[in-house]
């Protein structure tokens, strides 16, 4: 299951970002001193000797910045020299029109009435939506036998991409202060003229190249989706976290959905066909999708700084806040399913391992020997040419010493990783910021309005248990605790001597903010002690976060201005022959059906159904393998050798789960849902030798479909016969 990397600035979290735009007329704290930087946290350089290998190893590779290629900028001839395929206007029409994006994945038609199909890991809140009392369908699997049967999701939509329009000069000929002005005006006149909100229609720029150049993307939104089938929670994430991100897999992630349209199923232009054959070793596919986030066009100096410290931070956060909610569980374990601790535990540990994977490639010296390459490339080619030489020779100095600026903030990054996020912060800490800024703003004299609107910001903070608030106060007093080190005056204020866990447990003990509506009386009425233990502990959490903030947010914005003149010096240099990063916006991603060498053999190309019942059986006993009922006992027409998942060369990352995967004639021959673990240093390298998407194959689909949950009329839909 792929992960858009949603904490790479990990401190700037929401209930922080809110607090920084409070009303001007809440007046915080007084400004703190600037903050005594840390002596002993200093940048280790992990890959300062060359391996032994090949000088070739070394080099750039033509394809290093990937193969997500835009709809603007298709790479037409590449695809004629790699397939001898030459796809017209009509094909890549098409391919846009059959292609959706959920708010969270992507998926496709694949039928003449509206049929949607994406992956289980992508629908799994929709089913959790529509369950009855009663019912359990994320353990028994849910099917509409009928129409009739599809029930409604609430509140979900899916996008298909009806136009694309380059607004590049549109905005580049503002200055700067009024380009925000004209994006609204271009995005509304483009609103009006493709039939206004009523109609649907959305309208989105998408930066590319860094803001190089820019997009228009125009969306008909569609409101009314109904689920109509999908597999056992326990089929569509088999293997769960062990076999995340790798390969071989055996998970059947499919779900299917309609889009309906005054009532009825909505018929679309364009649906991919279901293919009957499937795809073979060594041919080519085409991934449809909206890749989330990639760090492409970051340079050598920039990945060093996330090796040593940011990629680094946000894996030491998540190594103790999974360790805090795992003995949370231990010690509750009925409480723990009642507030879906394990998901929680999930999401937390996917992300690791794809954190982990990222920072084992930033730590790899033929890897960063091939970045190396490719930077020394590129500023020769700015070289060679005075003009660009003259407007943007400078830059790679100038982001290496933004690098070195901020490392000095390397134990703030450490301490304040992933704080705010509610999931991760302990209540009563959330709750004392809020009362910390209430009190600030009332003695400030601020208005009632926005005395309220912070006393609705403390009471939007979801209820913990005492257990669970504890041990993550725990996890987050450790990380202080280890980023400043125990002689830091900032460490001995805020434990006073006690260790971590004693310290979270005397706050959340005695202070008032641990429960939610204790908190909410007591802030309404005035009565929240400046001494409390939860606004104590937020006041002296928030003084040397907003110290941190004030002097690295200009080292921020500095870098965001480099990385767009970045962008801009790399589209002159290369224009579209190098796709730009992700920007969860629709990419066609090519790729070859091919297996790969690991562990000191070789993957298969294809995994069957037989596979997946000898990790039933090999693994007998954990949760991880188990088969559902339905499973245990397949049918007699059940074809056990029928393909269930494959790997492909094509460049994917989080974001294109759900994509369909497409042979030339635009079949769909698979859905692509995961990485291998090797892929998982894509975020900045693309890297074909082992980087593997994983995909449910069509085949094993119908075939479940089919001969396992007797879903007759869904295939008669997919297969077009009656």
């Amino acid at each position: 299951m792929r992960t858009p990397l949603m904490l790479r600035y990990p401190a700037l979290a929401p209930v922080l970002a809110a607090i920084a735009c409070a009303p001007a007329s809440t007046p915080t704290t007084q400004a703190p001193a600037p903050v005594a930087r840390v002596d002993t946290v200093r940048v280790v350089d992990t890959v300062a000797a060359r391996p032994t290998v090949p000088d070739t190893a070394l080099q750039a590779g033509r394809f290093d910045n990937g193969k997500m290629w835009t709809f603007e900028y298709p790479p037409l001839a590449y695809f004629r020299e790699a397939y001898g395929f030459a796809p017209d206007s009509a094909w890549f029409r098409s391919a846009r029109l059959g292609a959706l994006r959920l708010p969270n994945c992507t998926a496709s038609f694949v039928s003449a009435t509206g049929l949607v199909l994406t992956n289980h890991h992508c629908a799994r809140e929709s089913v959790v939506a529509v369950t009855r009392p009663g019912e359990t369908p994320l353990d028994t699997g849910f099917y509409a036998a009928t129409l009739a049967d599809e029930r409604r999701v609430p509140d979900l939509y899916i996008d298909q991409l009806i136009a694309i329009e380059d607004i590049s000069a549109a905005l580049d000929t503002v200055a700067a202060e009024a380009r925000d002005a004209a994006t609204e005006a271009v995005t509304a006149a483009l609103v009006t003229r493709f039939g206004g909100d009523s109609a649907g229609i959305v309208v989105e720029t998408v930066p590319l190249w860094n803001g190089a150049k820019t997009s228009a993307y125009v969306f008909r939104r569609f409101s009314d989706i109904r689920l109509v089938m999908a597999p056992e929670l326990q089929l569509g994430f088999f293997g769960g976290d062990p076999d995340n991100f790798t390969y071989p897999r055996y998970a059947l992630d499919m779900s299917f959905l309609r889009v309906y349209e005054d009532g009825e199923p909505y018929r679309p232009e364009v649906y991919f066909r279901w293919s009957g054959a499937g795809v073979q070793d060594g041919e080519p596919v085409f991934v449809i999708g909206n890749p989330g986030s990639t760090s492409r066009l970051q340079t050598v100096a920039q990945l060093e700084y996330r090796r040593d410290v940011g990629d680094k931070a946000i894996l030491d956060f998540f190594d103790s806040h999974i360790g805090a909610m795992e003995a949370y569980r231990a010690e509750f374990p009925v409480q723990a399913e009642s507030i879906d601790i394990r998901n929680k535990i999930f999401g937390l540990s996917n992300s690791q391992k794809a954190y982990g994977g990222i920072l084992r490639g930033l730590q790899d010296p033929v890897i960063m020997a091939r970045r190396q390459d490719a930077d020394d490339r590129f500023k020769a080619a700015i070289a060679r040419d005075p003009a660009l030489q003259s407007q943007y020779g400078s830059l790679f100095d100038r982001i290496a010493q933004v690098q070195q600026q901020k490392t000095r903030y390397a134990a703030d990054v450490r301490a304040f990783a992933g704080l705010g996020a509610p999931d991760w912060t302990p209540a009563v800490l959330l709750r004392g910021i809020w009362a910390f800024q209430h009190q600030n703003a009332r003695r400030g004299g601020a208005p009632a309005g926005a005395l309220s609107g912070l006393e609705q910001r403390l009471a939007g903070v979801g209820q913990q248990p005492i257990g669970l608030q504890e041990r993550l106060l725990a996890a987050r007093l450790g990380d202080i605790q280890r980023a400043y080190g125990d002689t830091s005056a900032f460490v001995r204020q805020l434990l006073g001597g006690a260790t971590p866990a004693e310290r979270a447990r005397t706050i959340v003990t005695q202070s008032v903010l641990a429960d939610s509506a204790q908190a909410v009386a007591a802030l309404s009425s005035g009565t929240v002690a400046d001494t409390d233990p939860g606004v104590v502990l937020a006041s002296t959490v928030m003084a040397r976060y907003f110290a941190y903030q004030q002097g690295s947010s200009p080292l921020d914005d500095d870098e965001t201005a480099l990385a767009s003149e970045i962008g801009r010096a790399h589209f002159a240099v290369y224009g579209a022959t190098m796709p730009p990063d992700a920007t969860f916006s629709l990419r066609i991603a090519d790729g070859v059906v091919r297996g790969y060498e690991y562990n000191g053999t070789r993957a298969p190309v294809f995994t069957t159904f037989f596979g997946l019942y000898d990790r039933h059986r090999s693994f007998a006993g954990l949760p991880d393998w188990q088969l559902p009922a339905r499973w245990l006992k397949p049918t007699a027409e059940f074809d056990l050798g029928t393909p269930l998942n494959f790997v492909a060369t094509a460049d994917i990352i989080g974001g294109n789960s759900g994509s369909p995967v497409l042979n030339q004639k635009l079949e769909l021959v698979g859905v692509a849902f995961d990485g291998n673990i090797e892929s998982l240093p894509g975020d900045f390298i693309y890297l074909p030798e082992k980087n593997r998407m994983v995909a449910t194959d069509a085949r094993g689909m119908l075939e479940a479909l089919r001969d396992m949950y007797r879903a007759t009329r869904l295939v008669r839909e997919l297969t077009g016969t009656r």
